[in-house]
């Protein structure tokens, strides 16, 4: 059970050894405050989502599995952008047609169907916990390089001079240069050869 929760935040990260989520990785990582909102509001889909297809996976017939997978995703992230447009409208139009975008992410999706509709709830719920703290920790990871080397700043506080801003990492280049150094780091780690 340990494993379920601990693989997808180490060894079997979404992003660093499976490579996907890469999109909203290097989109919503300039700033560590909107990548922080991105990671929770995935989190929330991913582990909701795997509880709701777990405990109906035995009445959902298998040719529309697809749709009524994405039924319930797409109904959890426009809860999560309700919640956002209400309670924090300014970071819902920075996070705009990203938050939106959860809804074919290809970890939420694929953890849907390849894990939740073959096991139970407490394991999908371990399952999609795991997978959305692994995808968050490497949106985090990315966004405190990217806003410190970019900016000087950490959530809106200077720790570096503006001489020393590096006008790169705010753009898409930088995301791919820090989540490729994250990525060889990882794999250096946990030594993972690829055949």
């Amino acid at each position: 059970m340990s494993n379920i929760f601990k693989d997808p935040i180490i060894n079997e990260n979404p992003i660093t050894k499976q490579v996907l989520g890469v999109c909203s990785a290097l989109a919503v990582t300039v700033l560590l405050e909107t990548a922080i909102v991105m990671a929770i509001a995935l989190t929330l889909v991913i582990t909701c989502s795997n509880v709701i297809i777990s405990s109906m996976r035995k009445a959902i017939p298998h040719r529309i599995r697809i749709i009524v997978q994405l039924t319930d995703i797409a109904s959890l992230v426009i809860l999560v952008d309700m919640f956002l447009k209400a309670f924090a409208y300014d970071m819902s139009k920075q996070l705009s047609v990203f938050v939106g975008l959860i809804i074919t992410n290809c970890i939420v999706m694929g953890r849907a169907d390849a894990f939740a509709m073959q096991n139970g709830v407490k394991e999908s719920f371990m399952d999609g916990l795991g997978n959305g703290l692994g995808y968050g920790a490497i949106l985090v990871l990315v966004a405190t390089f990217r806003e410190l080397l970019g900016f000087g700043t950490l959530l809106d506080y200077r720790l570096l001079p503006e001489s020393m801003n590096n006008g790169l990492m705010i753009l898409a280049p930088g995301a791919f240069i820090i989540l490729g150094l994250i990525i060889w780091a990882q794999r250096s780690i946990t030594n993972v050869v690829e055949e």
